[in-house]
């Protein structure tokens, strides 16, 4: 989606006759949003892609939130999450708001079709497994901590592959991740999950010499492109908080050629360049994506700050504007104790938070961070789902508990009153 790129045959122009070997024409498609003044792409089947039958509604997807009315920090542990159904029918979503849903998918099986999301752009991010996901655009293969970002209305199936046992969690089994593990967070307001602006040069749109990432760190879709098949095939779409089902004459993804600047598109958060500071930077230098009213961020291992007397690990702060969640991937988050892989955290706005007690004097004199984690900042209130409540740690709000003693001090409380550890 940042620039312009084509894959498969073309013609030599737009809107003009473009035929297939056995002399009938290809049909064109523009592929766009925004009343024709949005990013765009433009596709040529092999078949007329209005050639659908079958339809019907299968199940509501829209959010049932709870605790509305409930402000406290929260934690949540994925870890112990099950595995349940595909790619698609798998996502629990945990957290959400009028503007974006944040799920957490442990898929059980395969995709035995193929899915369009015409409500939302889709950006997950794969913490265990590998696979492909094919779509009307071309391949994709990802590997673990890919961003996998799919604009609103792309046809696609993902395609995990078989989970072996040194890649899978200690103490979870083949039952428990047979497949692998990743989060997604989808547009509710009908935004685009975009790279920030201040990153791209108002005239060109090119990444520019402080982006912590470029053209060169995307992975773009490449052949296999074209099916060329008949018979039933399943899409399933998902529109109006509905998800329905439609039939194909043909395969779905029968795309010979393409060109445009609408596509999905792959980004390893290994390949983020973290921006580093004499004094401790604030959360924006991490953003990574955007959409409206929130956006997604990558904290990844990087050198800390270097005055001779920083302290290395984030200040309290009341970012009165934003709820602040945080997946937790791997590594050792220094501000937090009891954080573990698979750890979601939630910090609502109006709540000012920081370091847990300790963490700011063990942290002095350190030079570098191996923490890995992402990030989603909401400009507008997250509330969590019954599903949340079950993963949630309800003594977490506690761990704050304790106030910062001179080191070597003798303390007459035992110790932080700290009982989540």
């Amino acid at each position: 989606m940042p620039y312009y790129m084509k894959l498969g045959e073309l013609p030599a122009k737009r809107h003009v006759q473009f035929r297939r070997p056995d002399g009938a024409l290809y049909s064109e498609e523009l592929f766009g949003t925004d009343g024709f003044v949005g990013p765009t792409s433009t596709l040529y089947h092999i078949h007329p892609p209005t050639q659908v039958s079958g339809w019907k509604t299968l199940y509501v997807t829209r959010p049932e939130y709870v605790e509305r009315e409930v402000m406290r920090m929260r934690h949540l542990k994925t870890t112990p999450m099950k595995s349940k159904g595909d790619p698609v029918t798998g996502r629990v979503v945990v957290l959400g708001n009028a503007d974006v849903e944040m799920a957490i998918c442990v898929p059980a099986e395969q995709m035995g079709y193929h899915f369009k999301n015409a409500q939302g752009d889709e950006c997950l991010f794969v913490h265990y497994g590998s696979g492909t996901v094919h779509t009307m655009f071309g391949t994709l293969r990802f590997r673990p901590k890919d961003y996998i970002v799919i604009p609103k209305g792309t046809i696609y199936r993902i395609e995990f592959n078989p989970l072996r046992d040194d890649e899978r969690p200690a103490g979870l089994t083949r039952a428990d991740m047979p497949l692998g593990k990743f989060v997604a967070f989808e547009t509710a307001n009908g935004s685009h999950i975009l790279p920030p602006p201040r990153y791209l040069s108002k005239k060109t749109a090119q990444f520019l010499e402080h982006a912590p990432y470029c053209e060169r760190d995307l992975r773009v879709p490449e052949v296999p492109l074209t099916f060329d098949q008949r018979g039933e095939f399943e899409v399933r779409i998902k529109a109006r908080d509905c998800v329905h089902s439609y039939v194909y004459g043909y395969h779905p993804l029968d795309v010979v050629g393409w060109d445009g600047c609408y596509y999905p598109y792959l980004f390893n958060i290994d390949e983020f360049s973290p921006i580093v500071g004499k004094l401790h930077m604030p959360p924006p230098i991490h953003q990574t994506f955007e959409g409206h009213n929130f956006v997604i961020c990558s904290f990844c291992p990087r050198v800390l700050d270097f005055h001779p007397e920083a302290i290395p690990i984030p200040y309290n702060h009341s970012n009165i504007d934003s709820d602040e969640v945080l997946y937790y991937v791997e590594g050792n988050y220094k501000a937090r104790r009891g954080i573990e892989s698979g750890s979601i955290s939630l910090h609502p706005q109006g709540i000012p938070h920081g370091p847990h007690p300790g963490t700011v004097e063990k942290s002095l004199g350190k030079t570098h961070t191996d923490e890995l984690a992402v990030m989603c900042d909401t400009f507008r209130p997250l509330f969590p789902t019954k599903a949340a409540l079950e993963l949630d740690d309800p003594h977490y709000p506690e761990s704050w508990r304790a106030d910062h003693h001179a080191p070597g001090e003798k303390r007459d409380d035992g110790g932080a009153p700290n009982v989540w550890t």
